[in-house]
This record gives C-alpha cells, structure tokens and sequence, in this order.
C-alpha cells in the first residue's frame, strides 16, 4: 500500500448554485447552498485515500464547528490525523465556492491554515520517514512549502507541489520538487516570459501542465506529450484537479510508468466531476479501475 503525507490546508466549503455569475455591484438569485468539506490538502488527502493509499494529513483547523466537521470528515474517509492539531485564536478555514456557467469561482479565507508553519511541521518530521511519496500545495504559507522542499530533499523523499493558488516559486523549490503540476495560468505565473512548450522542455518527466477537458502536457525527453482527459458529463468541476494530483500520486508511489500515473490520475479526475462537491465525486479505486478496463476491452473490440 502507497504510504502518501499530504500537508496542506483543510476547510469548509460554501458552496452557492446559481445560473451566472453577478457582475460587480450586482445581485443574482441563487438556486442553492450546501455546506461540504474542503481544502486542496483535505481534498487531495481523501482522495488519496479513497484510491487506497494510507495517507498521513498535517495541517490545523480551528477549534470550532467547523474544524470538528473536518476532522470527523478524515475519519470516515480513513485519513490519518495525528498531526491535524486545532488552534483556539482562529476560526477554521473556508472556501466561498461560486457554481454557474459549468465552472466555479472561490474566494478562499485560510484562517487556521496560516499556522501549517515550519515550526509546526518540524513536530511531524518522524513521519516523513516512512512515505512513499508528500503531496503539498500553497495555501498554506509560503516559507512552510520553502521548508517542506528543503526537508523533502535531505530526506530524499519525491515531492508533488501542486502550486495552486498560483504565485512565484524560486527555482530552489523547483529544484526540489520531484514533481510539479500547474494548470494553465499557473504555469505562466511560474514560467513568465516562457512559452509553455519551452517551460515543458525546461523540465522534462517533471513539469505536468494540466489543460481542463484537453487533458495534461509533459515533456518525456524526447517529445511533448498529451494525455487527453476523458469525456463525462460535468456536474461540479471543484475539485477535480485535486483529484487529478491525489491520483497521480498514489500512481507514482506504485512505482506505475509515467505516462500510466498520468491516464491513471485523468480518469480518476473525470470521475470526480460527475457528482457535487469538491470530494462528493471522489472515486474509490476499484470504480477508476473499472472504468480503465473498459475503456481497454472497447480500444481492443
């Protein structure tokens, strides 16, 4: 079993339907709200775990409703928290999720997340040790991912940075990330004044570029490679990026080719998007599974 620390934020997401988006000073009537489970690390983590890894999460919540909702959430999803510790002088984090015009839009409030600092993470140093592989993304501060990747490198353990939300990185945390997975307009953050196909040759087996409904984009040494997505019909696309690194990690801790992780972590995500909320369509992996040997019994008919 792939053994997968995820640090990382975990929230609350408030989640509003509505049939568009209300231009500035304007009101729209919404269609309906929900309150779910959220946080790019929390969604990244569960999915790992409905995947079938053992996954470790670090991070904080408030010591509110909230965070208690969140760290029943990891139970029942079979996360581990031992290293999810609750602060008194913050509420827990949330998300302000919009869904209209078959996309989203958030409005992301950390809260508790801004105390994943390194000093917290060197407490959680020992289980470092015995993963597979980490999986980190940014909103958390940004000196606490500087210092995972130093760590990661010392200890030699693969890392996944998920630089979502986009901002700069300096090239010592590119250099120490095994693996790193922008979308789009992420990557022309990371890369100004680059091409995407010279930022993919820059990086080769190292830099995912993932493109929505076209699929993902990498540079194997020798040529550009796409790995087009699959087609289903969306319901709630929030989360299905987390989806996608969850799966791709749990593929590569498997030790699984490349360019597998990568089909691998696609079908996961298209999967993840055909029901609501950011961890509502979050597969288990015999249904990835099972949709992959479909896919190939029809590819040979």
């Amino acid at each position: 079993m792939a053994k997968i620390i995820v640090v990382g934020s975990s929230s609350v997401d408030l989640v509003v339907t509505a049939a568009r988006r209300p231009g500035a000073g304007e009101t729209v009537l919404g269609e309906g709200f929900v309150t779910v489970p959220g946080g790019k690390g929390a969604n990244q983590a569960v999915a790992a775990a409905r995947l079938g890894a053992e996954v470790t999460m670090i991070g904080r919540v408030g010591d509110d409703l909230y965070g208690q909702e969140i760290l029943n959430n990891f139970k029942r999803n079979k996360v581990s928290i031992e290293y999810v510790e609750p602060v008194t002088h913050l509420a827990s984090g949330t998300a302000h999720i919009v869904l209209a015009e078959g996309d989203n839009s958030i409005v992301v409030v950390p809260a508790a997340n801004n105390e994943v600092t390194p000093a917290y993470l060197a407490k959680s140093k020992d289980a470092f040790r015995e993963a597979d592989i980490l999986l980190i993304q940014q909103e958390i501060p940004e000196d606490t991912v500087a210092y995972v990747g130093e760590l990661c490198r010392e200890m030699q353990l693969p890392l996944l940075l998920n630089p979502a939300p986009a901002r700069p990185l300096t090239e010592e945390m590119i250099a120490n990330a095994t693996y790193l997975t922008p979308n789009e307009h992420e990557a022309k953050v990371l890369f100004p004044g680059l091409s995407l196909s010279e930022a993919l040759r820059r990086y080769p087996n190292k830099l995912f570029i993932t493109e929505g409904s076209r699929g993902v984009r990498f540079f194997d040494g020798e040529q550009e490679v796409l790995v087009p997505s699959y087609k289903v019909d969306a319901v709630d696309t929030t989360g299905a990026g987390d989806t996608f690194n969850a799966a791709f990690a749990v593929a590569l801790a498997e030790g699984k080719p490349i360019r597998e992780c990568v089909r691998f972590a696609n079908r996961a995500a298209s999967l993840s998007v055909t029901k609501f909320g950011a961890q509502g369509g979050m597969p288990i992996r015999r249904e990835v599974e099972e949709q992959m040997q479909d896919e190939e019994a029809r590819h040979i008919e």
